[in-house]
């Protein structure tokens, strides 16, 4: 793609004036508009073509390789699902929607093993298992129709829309977010519903309907490059021509975090001398079907010697792991609803697990 040169444009020139001075403490985005979309368009696609990432996802329109990848990046990082070759891994283990839709839900939490939140792979399976009992195992090829799957919500929907159909469907996540408020210095806190339907219609009027796949990959891509969170790269942003904002830093504006809750978790390392290790199965909490060392309650542990500690975040939670050695014969009572059994240092490899819970394991059963 050839880039076409661009003319200088200046914030004051994209500035609509504002004659009502009560109206200067109002958001600036509220006041202009992107004069040339076209120019603002060749600039993000000419700097996409020739810099754009070759992730695994973007080699295939497969609409099912496609949700996948999508489901996953949901509230993880690029890295945490590259790493390990992740999607690609997946699509190995349930390579359609069948093998997906038919697969017992243990092989199913194996496979996610380190990606968390594993409601989304049982959303994901629910998908498979509707789009070919309702669909005669087509995709809906429209965001309407994708939304109304299990575990898709907008964003997924114009995403798995754009990337395998060619659909023009704007999409919104953090990344996009946060080009978008501050091309058009966007100050409102950006969850508020009417924040949101401002960047959702922004999103929409900026979208190349000729080329919506490369268009939305590379205004996520300038998030999560130039446009970062700390200390954004304006001089050599595309867009730099067409932002408004002077405090790239202070936007997009959040709701003040969560402060973190502390929690102590009391967990045992029970072996036999033949080797099984005692690992509790929870079930009706956050880690349903997934296997780790039992808990108890500290009172219970107080005559066992102290292993050591691990620490671990998770979901506005900060846990401390305290692993004690018990020996089978002093198992303190379990007060949860768990399912506890001896498993083979052979069959631990094919349990779900939580991350935490399989490194701490790894590095007890080397001592």
């Amino acid at each position: 793609m050839s880039l076409i040169p661009l003319p200088v444009v200046s914030r004051f020139d994209l500035a609509c004036a504002i004659s009502d001075p009560q109206a200067v403490s109002k958001p600036i985005a509220a006041r202009h508009a992107l004069r040339n979309v076209r120019a603002f368009r060749r600039a993000l696609l000419g700097w996409f073509t020739q810099h754009g990432a070759n992730y695994p996802w973007r080699c295939t329109t497969d609409p099912y390789a496609v949700l996948v990848s999508e489901i996953m990046l949901q509230q993880t990082t690029i890295g945490s699902v590259i790493q390990n070759r992740r999607f690609e891994r997946f699509l190995d283990t349930f390579p359609d929607l069948h093998s997906l839709a038919e697969a017992p839900e243990s092989d199913l939490l194996r496979a996610w093993e380190g990606l968390g939140y594993y409601n989304r792979v049982r959303n994901l399976q629910r998908t498979a298992q509707v789009i070919l009992a309702e669909h005669a195992g087509t995709f809906p090829a429209t965001p309407e129709g994708l939304e109304s799957l299990p575990g898709v919500g907008r964003y997924t929907a114009g995403a798995v829309a754009s990337f395998a159909f060619g659909y023009p469907a704007p999409i919104v996540d953090a990344n996009v977010s946060r080009v978008l408020s501050r091309l058009f210095d966007w100050r409102e806190q950006i969850q508020t519903s009417r924040s949101q339907t401002r960047l959702w219609s922004w999103a929409g009027q900026l979208l190349d309907s000729n080329e919506p796949r490369s268009f939305n990959s590379a205004l996520m891509e300038l998030g999560q490059t130039h446009c970062s969170p700390r200390s954004p790269d304006c001089p050599r942003c595309p867009i730099r021509n067409f932002c408004v904002t002077r405090e790239p830093e202070k936007l997009p504006r959040k709701k003040p975090r969560r402060t973190p809750v502390k929690v102590d978790e009391h967990v045992l390392f029970v072996r036999k001398r033949s080797g099984p290790v005692l690992l509790a199965q929870e079930d009706g909490t956050r880690r349903k079907g997934l296997w780790k060392l039992p808990e108890r309650s500290h009172g219970q542990l107080a005559d066992l010697p102290l292993l050591g500690t691990r620490n671990y975040g998770i979901t506005h939670h900060k846990v401390t792991m305290h692993i004690y050695r018990c020996s089978p014969s002093q198992l303190p009572p379990s007060e949860q609803k768990t399912t506890e059994k001896f498993h083979s240092s052979r069959e631990l490899s094919d349990l779900p697990m939580p991350s935490p819970f399989r490194k701490a394991l790894q590095e007890l059963l080397q001592e």
